[in-house]
């Protein structure tokens, strides 16, 4: 069952990255609000990279932002906090592989693995909060915009890179909490200490003394 945990935790953990990379390369965190246009001939929508503009004939055109110090600070950060968080779940995904019940790589024992795997599930856990942190982070600057009265700008809505990115932190978080609770369990599973009960014929004082883990319980000794 452990086995089929890890398995299944190590799997989540792949698909929250592809979901995670996928969100920041998207070019849609937020689409023009349509509600504010008298026709819909014409989309615009920006990403993390750039700012993009569509029409109903195909047509798509894309400029970067060419300064990094101009830009907003929460786009900045939304920045970091994507990259740090593809870097953590490529390292998790990394360390998790060796410590595998199913893989087996020279001698190495089952309380490292249990470790090797324990660090892979939190690296897993903190790769998806940092990429809700930044989503939720960029969505809430969203929203606040939409509903400023005083906003002068355009409004934007959310966009389906959000979305993905949501998915990815839900899909790491449960990952990295598998492949947790597997290494507890293992841990708790551990052969306790068996005790067994021994006594003379005479009617004098009982004793209780361990025996070996391996002993057999119907063997007895006499003191």
């Amino acid at each position: 069952m452990a086995v089929c945990l890890q398995v299944l935790g190590l799997v989540l953990g792949i698909v929250s990255w592809c979901l995670q990379s996928s969100s920041t390369s998207s070019l849609k965190w937020k689409v023009r609000s349509q509600a504010e246009t008298v026709t819909s001939s014409s989309w615009q929508f920006e990403g993390l990279w750039m700012s993009c503009a569509a029409t109903t004939l195909g047509s798509v055109q894309c400029s970067r932002f060419k300064t990094v110090l101009g830009l907003p600070a929460h786009l900045q950060a939304c920045r970091a906090l994507m990259i740090i968080s593809l870097i953590l779940g490529l390292a998790s995904i990394v360390v998790t592989v060796p410590g595998l019940k199913c893989t087996k790589i020279g001698r190495m024992s089952e309380k490292v693995k249990e470790q090797i795997v324990l660090s892979g599930g939190l690296l897993f856990i903190l790769s998806g909060v940092f990429s809700l942190i930044a989503v939720s982070w960029y969505a809430a600057r969203v929203i606040n915009d939409f509903y400023d009265p005083f906003h002068g700008g355009m409004k934007f809505e959310l966009g389906t890179g959000l979305f993905l990115g949501w998915a990815a932190s839900g899909l790491a978080i449960l990952g990295g909490s598998l492949l947790c609770c597997t290494c507890r369990r293992s841990s708790s599973t551990l052969p306790a200490r068996q005790f067994s009960f021994y006594s003379n014929t005479s009617g004098g004082q009982s004793i209780y003394k361990a025996a070996p883990a391996f002993e057999n319980s119907s063997s007895k000794a006499y003191v």
